[in-house]
């Protein structure tokens, strides 16, 4: 921005001191330096302002694209999530119906022998019956807990997958404070640069009346001096000369 008030400095200058037109209000300018001065001007313009405008030309298809993503990546997550819910609970019921199956054998295959040695004595029974229930409802417990286990981890990874979408919003909301920032920051330059500019055509402004009203007296003293001559003619029978260091 410096290169920009530097270039609006010298164009001032360059119309204070520029060589009046006489009997107007105009000057005469270097055409060539002042669209040189210009050019610099618009150069010198920081492309962060150009770029500001990009982001804002663009903002409402940035907010769009996010919110698709977002859209799409939540989505994605509770579908995944599903799947790994549904694979838990088919996989522990599969784990909890062979368990079943397997204690019933056990215990089926306890009776069988049971009965095949119930004549050797009522405690062998007993005992082989016991040690088969025992053992069946161990592996039950263990294909309940298996069961439970699967459950948990699918629904700790779908709280996991659900979280990520979090990153996609936390990232919208940073979008939406940047494009914010960069339209406050363009609208203060403008309303700089807009205020140092008025301000030096405010001085020029200043220069161009001191200039005019210069101008009126020289335009009035010279009427004064003409009259002067002319009376003093008459009566002399010549023409009087003019001093003009009045």
């Amino acid at each position: 921005m410096y290169k920009v008030f530097e270039a609006l400095d010298e164009l001032v200058t360059i119309l204070e001191e520029a060589r009046g037109v006489p009997m107007t209000s105009s000057c005469v300018v270097p055409r060539g330096d002042i669209l040189e001065l210009l050019d610099e001007v618009r150069d010198a313009l920081p492309a962060e302002v150009d770029d500001a405008q990009d982001v804002l030309d663009r903002k409402d298809e940035i907010i769009g694209n996010a919110e698709h993503e977002a859209e799409q990546s939540v989505s994605k997550a509770t579908m995944e999530a599903d799947k790994l819910l549904d694979d838990a609970k088919a996989q522990a019921d599969r784990m909890v119906a062979e368990a079943t199956a397997h204690a019933d054998r056990l215990v089926a295959d306890a009776e069988a022998q049971a009965g095949r040695t119930i004549a050797a004595g009522q405690s062998k029974y007993d005992e082989v019956v016991s040690r088969s229930q025992l053992e069946a409802d161990r592996m039950i417990q263990a294909g309940r807990e298996s069961y439970e286990r699967l459950v948990e981890d699918g629904r700790i990874e779908q709280e996991r997958l659900v979280a990520q979408t979090e990153v996609v919003r936390a990232a919208h909301e940073e979008s939406s404070r940047v494009l914010d920032a960069t339209a406050d920051e363009a609208a203060r330059q403008r309303a700089e640069c807009d205020e140092y500019v008025d301000g030096k055509l405010a001085e020029f402004s200043d220069l161009l009346s001191h200039t005019l009203r210069t101008v009126g007296k020289g335009r009035a003293h010279l009427r004064g001096a003409s009259a002067i001559g002319s009376t003093a003619g008459l009566g002399s029978g010549g023409a009087a000369p003019f001093d003009y260091t009045a």
